[in-house]
């Protein structure tokens, strides 16, 4: 779907949901309102068939990573706080990949690798890493900065703006030099949260005001992009972990997280590259989260 040759390496931006469902967004049917996800679609294609690697956090988020299933490189299920491992230590990360090519790589929300230390971001690619470590309904639910406790608890109903002032800070700083930003959100993951400024406003509860709220993010961060006079040069994808947990809607799919029915791994997916992938496209092609690093490989 690529027009044309880059002129020069591209930049990476993926934003990942957690617990985002086929059906919650605007483009894909939802009455949720998700202006700034429906022009990036509009500006770019939208998939109607890919699939995470597994429907729940964990492997999902290593498959992405690495480009490989999650049973292969140690990832096999949810990994939780206290758990002593991670995403294999021997394994090659697309920010590893990417840094080793002279690009800054910065990770910003839910990790979800592994908590001890060597198995965090700042060992796995990332030059720099804001967020909480694993999901919001875990304790102690931590926000970090690097490998350091910045808030315990995580204040959760400042975090998607806060990922955001995060991502915009980071693009205008590596806007001279090639960059990867992964930014894995925390919602609409449970307990859901959202700001004054979201809050009971969308048309689906506390739910579609997280959703909301996400979409002003990813405004945000194309905007930033824009700003930077990058946009034209940047690859942004947008995606989800796995299909929605207790709200959320599968779209007409069956089956929810935790279940290999469609509506627990068929996901929205969005990619936007101006000058390079055809505005207004629609792809009914198999496509899956293990395609984003060789895809990313090839590129860059």
């Amino acid at each position: 779907h690529l027009l044309g040759a880059s002129k020069k390496t591209p930049n990476i931006v993926v934003i990942l949901c957690d617990d985002l469902g086929y059906g919650d967004l605007g483009c894909y049917g939802s009455r949720i309102r998700t202006p700034n996800l429906n022009r990036m679609a509009g500006e770019g294609i939208r998939f109607t068939n890919f699939s995470a690697a597994d429907p729940v956090c964990s492997p999902s988020r290593a498959a992405l990573l690495t480009g490989r299933y999650p049973t292969r490189v140690g990832v096999p299920q949810v990994l939780f706080p206290k758990d002593p491992g991670g995403l294999n230590l021997d394994e090659t990360t697309v920010a590893g990949m990417l840094r080793s090519r002279g690009y800054r790589t910065m990770c910003i929300g839910k990790w979800h690798l592994g908590r001890p230390k060597e198995y965090l971001p700042t060992s796995r690619g990332f030059d720099e890493y804001f967020g909480i470590p694993y999901s919001n309904d875990m304790t102690p639910c931590v926000l970090m900065h690097n490998t350091g406790v910045i808030e315990d608890p995580a204040n959760l109903e400042t975090l998607t703006r806060r990922y955001t002032e995060q991502a915009v800070k980071f693009i205008r700083s590596a806007k001279d030099s090639p960059f990867f930003l992964y930014m894995p959100h925390t919602f609409p993951h449970i307990p859901l949260a959202a700001s004054p400024r979201f809050r009971g406003k969308s048309a689906e509860d506390l739910y579609g005001d997280t959703v909301e709220a996400i979409d002003w993010s990813a405004g945000e961060v194309l905007r930033a992009l824009h700003e930077s006079g990058v946009e034209e040069n940047t690859l942004v994808l947008f995606t989800s972990d796995n299909g929605p947990w207790y709200q959320g809607s599968p779209g007409k799919l069956r089956g929810r997280k935790n279940t290999t029915y469609e509506g627990g791994v068929r996901e929205p997916f969005i990619a936007r590259w101006p000058g390079r992938i055809p505005k207004g496209k629609v792809c009914d092609g198999l496509a899956s989260m293990m395609d984003i690093f060789p895809t990313v490989a090839r590129l860059c």
